[in-house]
């Protein structure tokens, strides 16, 4: 297996290292050329094929740094590329002037319309500023003619509405009958008013219901208690030869009764949950005993 990293080199037998010679040679005269990787700085179209470049492709150029070509101290450098596709060249180079890149051959710059333009001189620009200010004014007029129409029509409309009213009062008063003018009914109003007495009518007749049945159930919970407290003391009231009769005596057991009806608390109506009944058997469900 060879190695990665080569530490001796074979050399000939006829190796005469006195062969070999250091030559200096004068600089190369001229721009100073340097291979670079680049992207296309802008969509162009081959001049020679038509092969379409978009922006952003990028491409092995070479960069070309001419000395005497700047721009306020501002070095400009070419570039050349191949096209893709015919391998003609391709040149632009730097505009910092314009803050970005002008093509001088090999391609055509695809149309950028807010890139294209020329200086305007000063008539130009005096005839466009007229003509603005005209289309300006023609607007503001029609803006004005249709407020001027609205406000017309709104008066029109006025106009007519108090000569109807003057011909139905004129009319009126020459039939010796008062005429009154009739305010707008708010239906919707009216509904929800009527609707909402009815509902509070519902919920007063259901209130008085529900006390008349609260009443009804305390008085037959009062009846039930002093009956059974009646005969409970009736019962246990001895009598005068030592032993207890079961007949009770009228004059003590009517103050008992009502004492006692008196000291009992009402009944509570309390809410009886029902035990559910457990329907697992009907369905042949086994429970299995619990541990704990």
């Amino acid at each position: 297996m060879s190695e990665r990293k080569v530490l001796t080199k074979y050399y000939p037998p006829d190796f005469d290292p006195s062969q070999i010679k250091r030559v200096k040679g004068p600089k190369t005269a001229g721009p100073k050329v340097q291979t670079v990787r680049l992207a296309a700085p802008f969509s162009m179209k081959c001049t020679t094929c038509g092969e379409y470049i978009y922006k952003g492709r990028k491409f092995n150029a070479r960069k070309e740094t001419p000395l005497d070509e700047k721009y306020l101290g501002i070095q400009i450098f070419r570039f050349y590329i191949r096209c893709t596709r015919c391998s003609g060249q391709i040149t632009f180079k730097t505009d910092p002037k314009n803050q970005d890149y002008a093509c001088e051959s090999g391609a055509k710059r695809s149309t950028e319309p807010w890139r294209v333009g020329r200086d305007e001189t000063d008539e130009e620009r005096l005839d466009r500023l007229e003509r603005e200010e005209e289309e300006r004014n023609a607007m503001v007029e029609l803006e004005a003619k249709t407020v001027d129409a609205k406000r017309e029509m709104a008066v029109a409309d006025a106009l007519d509405e108090i000569r109807t009213r003057n011909a139905r009062l004129e009319r009126a008063n020459q039939e010796g009958v008062e005429v009154g003018v009739a305010l707008p009914v708010d239906d919707e109003a009216e509904r929800q008013e009527r609707e909402d007495a009815e509902a509070a009518r519902r919920a007063f007749e259901f209130a008085r219901q529900v006390d008349k049945m609260t009443e009804e159930v305390l008085d037959d919970g009062f009846d039930d208690a002093g009956a059974s407290a009646s005969s409970s003391t009736s019962a246990l009231t001895p009598e005068p030869n030592g032993g207890a009769t079961s007949k009770p005596d009228s004059a003590t057991a009517a103050p008992a009764a009502s004492a006692s009806s008196k000291d009992m608390p009402p009944p509570a109506f309390k809410r009886v949950v029902k035990r559910k009944k457990d329907h697992s058997a009907a369905l042949g469900i086994k429970k299995k005993p619990s541990l704990v």
